[in-house]
């Protein structure tokens, strides 16, 4: 029997509003209020990303030559047409595997910025702020920064052009190191209160702003991989420049309306046109979070219409049962509806990742468990599959089945690896899994939802006043949890537990996949060690503290 039980014990009681600064009307709780107990399911794999993938990351941008990319690039700056330009050790094609290398090292210090955050640790600090020395001395003086261009600018990557912004609908990648860059800026600042890379990532979207855009004189194109809507939608919301979030709708508005029209990128039509995904996973996914972003900051209904048909397309028809998608190897893509092969299944780690952040964005808009059921399924099947428990090697794809001879690695094997060439996966997963804490409760008024079931203590406010919780918990390996709330400086609040699909014979919020068996799904709820019962409101068990007196 699939056995769900929630012991909760009230200590006090409280009311407020939240304040979304963000546009949504729920408010995700930050990471940082909430501390995951040690030696627990998911304070394992936080140790492992801080004391394993994030310090192997940075060594692998040391010795990949990601540190020396930004090092060439300086160079370059400090001694432009330096006869190095035409040797060998200078042709960018030779010695720099792809366009948006540059990004693992924004994600892994995007990692290490929230690790800081939960960890303070000087060494850390003082590393990342060496590794920003590098950083900023590649920086062109009116903000560019893209060592693929600025090492060689005659003879730039191949998937570059010897024009900024000529390849972007392409392949350079020039926008998307943007959105890494910005997003890493952003935490890091958070972090440590420290702008110095901030400014750096402001002076490259200042650059943006100033020449991509449809009016005269601007390269009017949009990102061929996306993810800066969602950074600048996120550095609007922390400088309050404006700007930011308009070149954010730019970016998205102009889909389908350039010269590169391609269902790869999601670029052949007009977002607000789209009503199913098609093309690469990574890249749609980002792109639908970052429209969800930038809808909830500007009241844009016609994007909430879009991915609210997209989300029912994925999840009703080209959702794996690991809560994967991208079901095909070429172009690393959605396939056609129900196009769900296990044995070639592609899922890469990335793509599993850009569905949580879309999943966590369509409850920030509706409020509905159901899609806190998706992330769950995602998160626990089909991003933490590519990391080994040890946080020590990584898959890219992650198939459900192998016969022994389709093999996902270049070696052969379907074993996890320590590294790719194409290292997105690995370094994703760094600034990913530190962030985890911040999926587990949201906030809208004087509701707390508890969306997702780990052993923490979370110190959380409602209305402006702390309301702090002790959750008790083994899960995935058994269903019992227990809350307590330990301090409560409020009057009244309701803690909205969500009811996850699973434990009501839905395994999914879709007729996609269905239970086989006959087992019974169930679930209780006491309160003080008192059976209640509730009916659900939008998959969440309502508990309202006033009925119930102090302990």
């Amino acid at each position: 029997m699939r056995h769900f039980a929630t012991f909760v014990s009230l200590f006090a009681i409280c009311v407020g509003t939240a304040v979304a600064q963000s546009g949504y009307p729920y408010t995700q709780v930050p990471f940082t209020s909430v501390k995951i107990s040690p030696n627990t399911f998911w304070g394992d794999r936080i140790k492992a990303a801080r004391e394993v993938t994030i310090p192997l990351a940075f060594s692998k941008c040391e010795s990949e030559h990601r540190y020396k990319n930004f090092e060439m690039a300086a160079y370059t700056l400090q001694h432009p047409g330096h006869p190095g330009l035409k040797t060998p050790e200078w042709d960018v094609a030779k010695f720099m595997g792809f366009s948006f290398d540059d990004t693992d090292v924004y994600k892994t210090i995007e990692g290490a910025s929230y690790v800081l955050q939960t960890y303070p640790d000087a060494k850390l600090k003082a590393y990342i702020d060496s590794v920003l020395d590098v950083v900023g001395a590649a920086q062109e003086p009116d903000g560019y920064l893209y060592t693929a261009r600025t090492i060689n600018p005659e003879h730039p990557h191949g998937w570059a052009a010897n024009r900024r912004w000529a390849a972007e609908e392409h392949a350079s990648h020039e926008l998307y190191n943007l959105g890494h860059m910005v997003d890493a800026a952003c935490a890091h600042y958070q972090a440590t209160g420290s702008t110095k890379f901030l400014d750096i990532a402001k002076r490259y979207a200042d650059c943006v702003v100033k020449e991509v855009g449809p009016n005269p004189g601007q390269a009017c194109v949009v990102p061929g991989h996306q993810i800066a809507e969602m950074a600048l939608a996120r550095l609007y919301v922390l400088t309050g420049e404006k700007k930011y979030l308009d070149e954010a709708k730019f970016l998205l508005d102009y889909r389908g309306k350039t010269e590169h029209k391609d269902v790869y990128s999601q670029s052949d039509k007009p977002v607000v046109e789209q009503t199913e995904a098609w093309g690469h996973a990574v890249r749609a996914g980002y792109m639908y979070a970052g429209m969800a972003d930038v809808a909830a900051l500007l009241g844009d209904s016609s994007y909430i219409k879009a991915i609210d048909t997209i989300y029912e397309n994925i999840v009703g028809k080209k959702y794996y049962l690991t809560g994967g998608v991208g079901a095909r190897h070429g172009g690393e893509a959605f396939g056609a509806d129900y196009e769900l092969p296990n044995l070639t299944a592609y899922n890469e780690t990335c793509a599993a990742i850009s569905m949580v952040y879309l999943f966590e964005r369509m409850f920030l808009l509706h409020g509905d468990a159901k899609y806190i059921d998706c992330l769950e399924r995602t998160l626990y099947n089909g991003v933490i599959s590519g990391m080994s428990v040890d946080g020590g090697k990584f898959f890219y794809p992650n198939p459900l089945s192998s016969d022994g001879h389709y093999r996902f690695n270049a070696d052969g094997t379907m074993t996890r690896q320590p590294w790719f060439g194409c290292a997105c996966c690995p370094s994703n997963l760094c600034r990913f899994i530190p962030s985890m804490p911040g999926y587990v409760y949201g906030v809208r008024d004087n509701n707390l939802y508890v969306n997702l079931f780990a052993a923490n203590t979370a110190t959380i406010q409602i209305g402006g006043k702390n309301v702090t919780l002790e959750e008790t918990t083994n899960y995935p390996w058994d269903g019992d949890i227990a809350i307590k709330v330990l301090q409560n400086k409020a009057k009244a609040f309701n803690m909205m537990i969500r009811i996850p699909g699973w434990v009501q014979n839905k395994p999914v919020p879709s007729d996609l996949y269905s239970y086989s068996d006959d087992l019974f799904s169930m679930y209780e709820i006491t309160v003080n060690g008192q059976p209640v019962d509730s009916e659900l409101e939008n998959g969440y068990f309502v508990i309202s503290t006033c009925p119930y007196a102090l302990l």
